[in-house]
């Protein structure tokens, strides 16, 4: 081996033509990185800067430091108004967690264990996700609509009368039924994750489980949820980035004001509404809002990492 490197070294001094074709090779990444700064290094660096300043309208004014954080964090109503939307982040996550990827493990296992139809159902479970967030937001706000939607027509034709009620208009029950909405968009892709798990689980592993009599959900919670762990955890980071990022359903079904009285505010809702709809009483606050978006992008990225840093730490133990 290293004669042929030291012979290929040699060829190269000769032809300095294959000098300048190997560094080119270097040179291919640059287009993806360009791309990358343009639209994800920059906006977090420009995001970072804005929020460092005080701003009239859209005019950059003085620099006050850390001011717009303060006032986010402290000032009436900005701060109630953060922690309201806070809170609905983390319970999106926790039900997103429970309902879409609950049913995408059903799902998925349904798959796995080669059950008839099952490579049929696996095509349907993802075409939600074909979808556009903006169409499946109209579509489940016409199915939630209290008069003519399906959900209540449904509910009063099964004897359930007394369940249906306006979903999109009580403050109980809006957000819930936006997160469910949003957990059926999003179960294919979960289920995709999940059975990439199951299926690199060892089939000797398996059937010698079952050999010593481990049958059914002993199976399931002693053998196959250890071994597809880094599934479940990369699962739950896409999960938590996309609950802490919630905008685009929210919005096709509720608007920017998180009606009905904030109750279906997420922190990408409400950065929406400081940052150009003005949740402040002078119009669009762009110092603040950029705050908004830098504490934002610190959750998700120190808690991201934190998963990741412990799947790291799982697979260096086994």
């Amino acid at each position: 081996m290293n004669r042929e490197v030291a012979a290929w070294d040699r060829t190269s001094k000769r032809q300095p033509g294959l000098n300048w074709k190997r560094g080119i090779i270097h040179l291919f990444p640059v287009p993806a990185l360009a791309v990358y700064a343009l639209f994800v290094v920059y906006p977090i660096v420009a995001a970072f800067s804005y929020s460092l300043f005080d701003w009239k309208g859209l005019q950059k004014g003085a620099f006050v430091g850390i001011d717009n954080f303060v006032k986010l964090f402290t000032t009436e109503p900005f701060n109630g108004l953060f922690w309201n939307a806070f809170g609905h982040n983390v319970y999106y996550f926790i039900l997103e967690m429970i309902v879409q990827n609950g049913i995408a493990f059903i799902l998925a296992y349904i798959i796995y264990t080669k059950v008839k139809g099952a490579e049929l159902f696996k095509m349907a479970y993802f075409v939600p996700r074909l979808l556009s967030v903006i169409v499946v937001g109209f579509l489940w706000k016409l199915m939630l609509n209290p008069n003519s939607g399906v959900v209540n027509f449904a509910l009063k034709n099964i004897g359930l009368a007394e369940w249906a009620k306006p979903w999109l208009g009580e403050p109980g029950t809006a957000l819930t039924a936006i997160i469910l909405a949003n957990s059926w968009f999003g179960v294919g892709f979960a289920v995709l994750i999940l059975l990439a798990g199951l299926q690199s689980i060892s089939q000797e592993v398996i059937e010698a489980s079952r050999l010593d009599g481990v049958q059914g959900f002993r199976l399931i919670r002693s053998i196959i949820l250890p071994m597809m762990t880094q599934s479940v955890v990369i699962l739950t980071v896409f999960t938590f980035i996309h609950a802490f990022e919630a905008f685009e359903l929210v919005y096709a079904m509720q608007g920017s004001q998180g009606e009905p009285y904030h109750s279906t505010d997420t922190l990408a809702v409400f950065f929406y509404r400081t940052a150009f709809g003005g949740s402040s009483g002078d119009g669009v606050a762009v110092g603040l809002g950029s705050a908004l978006a830098v504490v934002l992008f610190l959750i998700i990225a120190t808690l991201s990492a934190l998963f990741m840093a412990y799947v790291r730490k799982r697979d260096m133990e086994y």
